[in-house]
């Protein structure tokens, strides 16, 4: 699967954006997938996932309650709602689909990722 990312940006804090994930291919039910975020300096860091068909959802505590991960799978394409920013949100943003319609939160165990896209909250 290819997968491509956009809809990231310039927002100040407390705003909104929705970063989307455009995916290739078939069988997008059949991958889990996930957003992770990397912030300069800092290592690559888990933010949600969702499942393939049952559409589980998870999510990292430091954005539980502001961002929520959709997918609609007819479009083949994942979504990342960002209510809430804050400065600490500002990091490029990557999808990733793993080969199991099962998430881990790690990034190792994703097998295609996009291309990230920049989302950034200036203090």
């Amino acid at each position: 699967v290819q997968l491509q990312a956009s809809g990231g940006g310039l927002v100040q804090a407390g705003g909104s954006l929705r970063l989307s994930c455009a995916a290739s291919g078939r069988t997008f039910s059949g991958y889990a997938m996930g957003w992770f975020r990397q912030a300069p300096g800092k290592e690559r860091e888990f933010v949600a996932a969702i499942t393939g068909s049952l559409r589980s959802t998870f999510y990292a505590d430091s954005v539980k309650g502001r961002f929520t991960i959709s997918r609609d799978n007819a479009k083949n394409t994942l979504y990342l709602q960002m209510d809430s920013l804050k400065t600490e949100d500002t990091a490029v943003y990557y999808c990733a689909a793993r080969n199991s319609a099962y998430v881990l939160q790690t990034a190792r165990n994703y097998d295609h990722w996009g291309q990230g896209t920049l989302v950034t909250v200036p203090a």
